[in-house]
């Protein structure tokens, strides 16, 4: 017997009941493929959006995604690129907590998620995030109107506090991911080495600002279509 439990979603006007996947069932990438590729199949233009925890590997998925099914059928529009100019953060003092829900411009990425869903006759510009710049930079990701399918990645998608709560109801489908905890606290690491914090410094800001925001995040897990355990 399968081990998938039955969840209604509804899609514009429709209820649709499709498996909800639980955490300890690892899903594999074609089983995605396909439920992402029903939704571009759907007509008009869809959204779906990926969320969970810093480093649960959101653009990864989401990037796979869109590569599979060809960029005349999905765009990705990364949450991040609704940040806040730093500039801005150290104006608010809130610098020490960049990545927390109110150093992001939620009312901004909701705006834009609503144009996304009307789908006119010219392209969307959407913002994109450069980490080797830690700053967003406008006009980034043209959305053709053909485009069935926008991807959209980020923390804070289920959240429904402030400006927030207006984006849950943009979505046609959420996917929460949930990968190890211990896995992903070294991805998140790695990353900020990466971009140019020392391994300490690095170690010190996931202990305290990212697992602040992941514990926040773990709260909306409920609202998920989907929780996929990436393996």
């Amino acid at each position: 017997m399968s081990s998938r439990a039955v969840h209604p979603i509804r899609l514009g006007c429709e209820t649709v009941r499709r498996p909800v996947l639980r955490q300890d069932e690892p899903v594999d990438m074609t089983e995605l493929l396909v439920r992402a590729r029903a939704l571009a199949d759907r007509g008009g233009r869809r959204i779906l959006g990926i969320t969970g925890p810093p480093g649960a590997g959101k653009s990864t998925l989401a990037a796979r995604l869109a590569e599979a099914l060809g960029p005349g059928t999905a765009v990705v529009v990364p949450m991040d690129g609704f940040h806040l100019a730093q500039a801005e953060l150290v104006r608010l003092g809130c610098a020490d907590r960049k990545g927390a829900p109110d150093t992001f411009d939620a009312a901004g990425y909701a705006a834009l998620l609503r144009r996304l869903r009307e789908a006119g006759p010219a392209a969307v510009y959407a913002p994109a995030f450069d980490r080797s710049l830690e700053e967003p930079i406008a006009g980034s990701i043209p959305v053709e109107p053909p485009v069935p399918l926008v991807i959209t990645e980020g923390n804070y998608l289920l959240y429904d506090q402030g400006e927030w709560r207006h984006v849950r109801p943009l979505l046609d489908e959420t996917w929460y991911l949930e990968p190890d905890d211990a896995l992903r606290t070294e991805r998140l690491v790695a990353r900020h080495v990466h971009h140019g914090k020392p391994q300490a410094q690095a170690r010190a800001w996931v202990s305290r600002s990212d697992a602040a925001n992941a514990g926040l995040i773990a709260g909306t897990r409920h609202r998920a279509d989907l929780v996929v355990d990436p393996g």
